[in-house]
C-alpha cells in the first residue's frame, strides 16, 4: 500500500478521535462557550490549506527548474501531477476553511463575513488558486499547460504569507495564530491531533489525485500516440 494511502487512513482515524476529544472531553471556552469547539476543525483546515499550497509551490519550482536544466524524461511530469493535485486539495480545504470561519464569525462577530484583513487575504488566496485550475482547463497542450500553471502558481503563492502575517501586519478582528501561548493546555491535545489528522488526510488525497493525473496522461498518450 502506498505511503500516502496509509497516511490518509491514519488521518481519518486520528480525526475521529480528535473530534471526539474536542467535542466531549475538552472544556468549553470561558468566553465563547461551545462555539469555540469549531476551532478543532477550523484551525487544522487553515494549516492544511497553506501546506497544500506550499506543496504546489515546491512542485512549480521543480517543474521550472527542470525546464531551466533542459531535463527530459517522464519523471518531470511528476511535478505537474503534484502541482495539480495539491492545488485541487488545497482549494477544497480552503473552501472548508471559509465556510467554517463564517460559522464561527456569526455568533462571535455578529456577521458571517466582513472585509477583515485575514478574511480578505484568504478569499484572494482561494480565488487565485482557483484561477490556476481554470487556466489548466483552458490550455490543452500538456507542456504549455504545465509551464503556465507553474508560473501562475508562483504568483498565486504570494498570497500565502500575506494570509499568515495578516493579523500581525494589519489591525484585524481575527485572533492571532493558535499556539501553545494562546490555547489552553486542555485544548491543545485535540487541536494537535486534528492538525496532523487533516494534514495526513490531505496528503492521502493528494497522492490519489496525483496518481490519477499520471494515469490520465498515460491514457491520453496512448490515444494520440505521441508525447504529452
Amino acid at each position: 500500500m502506498k505511503l500516502t494511502n496509509v497516511l490518509g487512513l491514519l488521518g481519518v482515524a486520528m480525526y475521529l478521535y480528535g473530534c471526539y476529544d474536542g467535542l466531549f472531553i475538552a472544556p468549553a471556552d470561558r468566553f465563547m462557550g461551545d462555539i469555540q469547539r469549531i476551532m478543532y476543525v477550523h484551525v487544522p483546515s487553515a494549516w492544511t490549506t497553506m501546506v497544500c499550497f506550499t506543496i504546489s509551490l515546491v512542485a512549480a519550482l521543480g517543474w521550472v527548474a527542470g525546464l531551466v536544466r533542459g531535463k527530459a524524461g517522464d519523471g518531470r511530469w511528476g511535478w505537474d501531477d503534484w502541482l495539480e493535485s495539491s492545488i485541487e486539495v488545497g482549494v477544497i480545504f480552503g473552501g472548508l476553511l471559509i465556510i467554517q470561519g463564517m460559522i464561527w464569525a456569526k455568533p462571535t462577530w455578529g456577521v458571517y463575513w466582513t472585509w477583515d484583513p485575514r478574511l480578505t487575504t484568504v478569499a484572494v488566496m482561494e480565488l487565485m488558486f482557483i484561477a490556476v485550475l481554470a487556466l489548466r482547463g483552458f490550455v490543452e497542450e500538456a507542456q504549455r499547460r504545465a509551464t503556465w500553471s507553474a508560473v501562475v502558481t508562483l504568483v498565486a503563492y504570494v498570497n500565502v504569507p500575506l494570509v499568515y502575517f495578516s493579523v500581525q501586519w494589519w489591525s484585524s478582528l481575527h485572533q492571532a495564530q493558535s499556539s501553545s501561548d494562546n490555547v489552553d493546555p486542555a485544548m491543545q491535545l485535540p487541536l494537535a491531533i486534528n492538525a496532523f489528522a487533516v494534514m495526513f488526510i490531505a496528503i492521502g488525497l493528494m497522492g490519489l489525485r496525483a496518481r490519477l493525473a499520471g494515469l490520465t496522461r498515460v491514457a491520453l498518450l496512448a490515444d494520440v500516440g505521441g508525447e504529452a
